[in-house]
């Protein structure tokens, strides 16, 4: 099935850009990076010239050569069976983080050839870029981050009639009932199948609950597989051991990451590592904690305080290794997992709408906690999660009571409302809140005008 991903508007961008570079796309595996610089090239330019490393191998030797963007320019044709013209070809290189000579002929393709339209990807470039001995064009390129399929993306290829309704809701106002009722289901569904484009098409196909899950146990298989061919020998079972208590970090109340909970004489320092690996490749997102919420949030933020949360919702259910009656069923061993999961995936939203050093979470002693604070313009946000319809908790009043924000966000399954400075939220249009944020404080102010 068609998947309309958002991320092509960016791309367009990119490519009308006065101050276009050779641009990197970063994002987890299976993601979908190479299908749309594929779909781009079919909808931007005349033709695509696609070229993989990691499939073609003889192509670095055709880059240590050489750093003349005019003789890199000549093998590609001859590689990729097709002329090169500036302006109108786009040049795909994918699973360049196995040649560390293209790379670096990023930068003189940005210098001396800017007329060309280059793009990169590769499953594990956040890794490579951060390698030791590895050379980067700093400067050089333009970057663009690519995350599993948003509830809005999910809906637009799976319902799109409810999708329209979804996009029209931009204002401070409750959703209608009805609506309301329809997008939380909607998004229940999309907790449990997840963004990864083959488990979404997979279920708009066939709506087959089982080859979903075969489809997330591959993609699980294909993470650990990464572990064995790209880490040296003794980081795989520290980075194995992060991985498999992912869910069970995640499982307890306040969702710290503990490392005591991979075994009971473990440290910190044998852990940095294959922690700093799973972010890198994009597998999980690190929260910081932050006791003083002032500007900026990173200068007050306590590194040996964090949560780790996965890449993808869906991913996490499969970890979790709940059935799918879950989604329907109100036991208590589903009520205790789904404040995880919807915290998941509010911060999987947070993280591709504010990026990873705008997001943290805010403690105060062992009495409260915030979800998460976002720091977005001129302001700091304090937002709490609560997956259910209870909205009963005294970690953010406490929080607004000290430091009396502009405005504070409660994602919840209740209608949206702007109650005072507290902006109520339903879960489904977490997407949104970077512009629900500013309708809120916009009509708070005309409100005390």
């Amino acid at each position: 099935m068609q998947l309309d991903r958002e991320i092509m508007t960016q791309l367009k961008l990119w490519k009308n850009s006065r101050r276009r570079k050779p641009l990197i796309l970063q994002g987890a595996r299976q993601t979908g990076k190479s299908w749309v610089l594929k779909k781009f090239g079919e909808l931007a330019f005349e033709n695509t010239a696609y070229l993989n490393f990691d499939l073609t191998p003889s192509l670095r030797a055709d880059f240590a050569r050489t750093k003349e963007p005019a003789q890199i320019l000549a093998c590609l044709e001859l590689t990729a069976g097709t002329r090169i013209n500036p302006g109108s070809t786009l040049i795909i290189l994918d699973e360049i983080q196995e040649c560390n000579d293209a790379l670096n002929a990023l930068k003189y393709f940005c210098e001396t050839a800017p007329e060309y339209a280059i793009v990169c990807a590769g499953s594990l470039l956040g890794v490579a870029l951060n390698r030791s001995g590895a050379s980067f064009p700093v400067g050089k390129v333009n970057f663009l981050q690519l995350h599993p399929l948003t509830f809005s993306e999910y809906l637009k290829a799976i319902e799109p009639d409810l999708h329209q309704s979804y996009i029209r809701l931009e204002h401070i106002r409750p959703v209608p009932e009805v609506l309301h009722e329809k997008l939380l289901s909607a998004w229940r569904i999309y907790l449990f199948l997840g963004g990864m484009p083959e488990a979404v098409s997979i279920w708009g196909d066939t709506r087959s609950v089982d080859e979903v899950l075969a489809v997330q146990s591959e993609i699980l298989q294909a993470y650990t597989q990464d572990f064995s061919k790209h880490i040296s020998n003794k980081d795989i079972p520290r980075v194995l051991q992060v991985w498999n208590c992912l869910q069970d970090q995640l499982a307890r109340e306040d969702r710290k990451f503990r490392y005591a909970d991979i075994q009971k004489s473990a440290r910190s320092r044998e852990y940095e590592a294959a922690i700093e690996w799973l972010v890198l490749a994009g597998l999980v997102s690190r929260v910081h904690n932050v006791q003083a919420p002032r500007f900026p949030l990173s200068a007050y933020k306590n590194s040996s305080a964090f949560k780790l949360y996965l890449n993808d919702p869906g991913l996490l259910c499969r970890k979790f290794a709940l059935p799918p009656d879950v989604l329907t069923d109100g036991s208590r061993l589903f009520t205790e997992f789904k404040g995880a999961l919807a915290e998941n995936a509010i911060a999987s939203s947070l993280y591709a709408q504010f990026g990873s050093d705008l997001i943290f979470y805010w403690t105060s002693g062992n009495t409260a906690e915030v979800e998460f604070v976002l720091q977005t313009g001129s302001r700091i946000v304090p937002v709490e999660v609560k997956a259910e319809h209870n909205i009963h908790a005294k970690s953010l009043a406490l929080y607004r009571q000290k430091y009396a924000p502009e405005i504070s966000v409660r994602f919840s399954s209740r209608n949206l409302r702007l109650d005072g400075g507290i902006l109520n939220v339903p879960l489904y249009l977490a997407d949104r809140l970077c512009l629900l944020i500013e309708k809120a404080c916009e009509s708070k102010s005309q409100d005390e005008s």
